[in-house]
């Protein structure tokens, strides 16, 4: 049995004390709590951050290319000529996994009542599976429909906008007009809803629309050629730098994106809003540290005369110092343990609680048209999770410093004279 140093023993007993200084262990619970909650709350927050980051950049990237080329030409968009051997040349590349062709264009879907601007992708339905994963998000239909005929597969808050399903039609409108005898007139085309699908954000389920790349061709009047090259590369972060790389190498002039730069104020939101909410809340974690700080005050003052016999019997000043300390640090580590069970049991069952408030009260807390997703997801990353309670620790253990060092300095004689 290992048996603690009589510091030790002396700091857990007042830390637990059930005589007449009942009120100072209700403080020091007190204190547990606050450091508790106040690292709960940080966990919370941190993960639903990364989460949120991880979530976004998933869907995404299900839609979405890691990077795209497109034509330039004279200071303005151009279609890619001779797109195969362009394609052909990229591949050979190492870190280039995968290539494909796509038309990409503006246009309005009207029906009888309704008019949404929407963006126009042409794809290839045997090349765009190996950049993108949007055909496995097929909620209604088949994506394969668009190789034939005048089809086209939207999203599922334009279709549930517009009252369509599959084998619907609608009109697409183009920027572009045409000329009669009569007036320039717009151009459009009557579609056909070969399917559905739905990514969970808004931006593409509401704002993106999907046609065959030959008709997207023949829309947009490009003549067969593409107007940009999608890629998949072996490493996602890289894409900037691998997709400037294989544009370079590429004869002619091009514009050049990858998936993090075309949603760079989402990210870059993100990665100002982490750091910041951080730092706030760490200081409410420093908040209820410092709450020690008053607690031990207490203590002392209560025990000034056990201070004083434990002095007259020869215990040196720092082994005074030592049992508040040991103290305090107890009451910080508690706190920093209580806290992150209960953070990590609530990151667990977060989406279910809001999801019960949600239902129970009639409410949407997370509407996908103003936070982009519909849902909380959550992401607890240990490193994070680490420093969250080693920074709890540390200002528990601070907080200790100065009440112990005052205890060790009390005088024996003046304790004991009113005792």
């Amino acid at each position: 049995m290992i048996r603690l140093p009589y510091t030790a023993q002396i700091a857990l007993r007042y830390l637990g004390t059930r005589t007449k200084s009942a009120f100072i262990s209700f403080i020091s619970a007190v204190s547990m709590l606050g450091i508790a909650i106040a690292i709960a709350v940080l966990i919370i927050v941190m993960a639903v951050i990364n989460g949120f980051e991880t979530e976004l950049e998933r869907r995404i990237l299900s839609v979405t290319a890691d990077a795209t080329i497109e034509g330039y030409a004279q200071g303005f968009a151009a279609p890619v000529d001779d797109w195969p051997a362009l394609r052909a040349q990229a591949l050979a590349r190492a870190d280039v996994v995968a290539a494909a062709p796509f038309v990409g264009g503006q246009a309005l879907v009207t029906t009888a009542d309704a008019l949404v601007g929407v963006r126009v992708r042409g794809v290839d339905v045997e090349l765009e599976p190996s950049v993108s994963t949007l055909h496995e998000r097929i909620v209604a239909g088949d994506f394969e429909s668009l190789a034939s005929g005048w089809t086209i597969v939207i999203g599922s808050a334009l279709a549930a906008e517009l009252g369509l399903g599959v084998g619907d039609t609608l009109n697409l409108m183009l920027p572009t007009a045409r000329v009669t005898p009569a007036a320039l007139l717009p151009r459009y085309r009557e579609m056909t809803v070969g399917g559905i699908f739905d990514v969970g954000m808004q931006e593409f389920d509401r704002g993106l629309v999907l046609v065959g790349f030959d008709r997207a061709t023949t829309l947009y009047g490009t003549g067969g050629r593409a107007t940009g090259l999608s890629f998949d590369v072996t490493d996602r972060y890289e894409a900037r730098t691998i997709v400037y790389d294989v544009a370079t190498e590429l004869p002619g002039d091009y514009f050049i994106n990858d998936w993090s730069r075309r949603h760079i104020n989402v990210f870059r939101s993100i990665e100002l809003t982490k750091p910041l909410l951080f730092i706030m809340l760490s200081l409410v974690i420093g908040v209820a540290a410092f709450n020690i700080i008053s607690t031990l005050f207490m203590v002392v003052r209560e025990k000034r005369g056990d201070i004083a016999i434990l002095r007259s019997i020869g215990s040196a000043p720092r082994s005074i110092l030592s049992i508040f300390v040991i103290q305090g640090s107890s009451i910080g580590l508690i706190g920093m343990l209580g806290g992150l069970l209960l953070g990590l049991l609530l990151v667990a069952y977060l989406g279910t609680i809001v999801n019960w408030v949600e239902a129970s009260f009639g409410l949407d807390l997370l509407a996908a048209d103003v936070y982009l997703i519909g849902e909380l997801p959550t992401e607890a990353r240990l490193g994070e999770i680490a420093q969250i309670c080693a920074l709890a620790f540390v200002l528990a253990v601070a907080a200790t410093i100065y009440p112990a060092y005052r205890a060790s300095r009390e005088p024996p004689a003046e304790a004991l004279r009113y005792e």
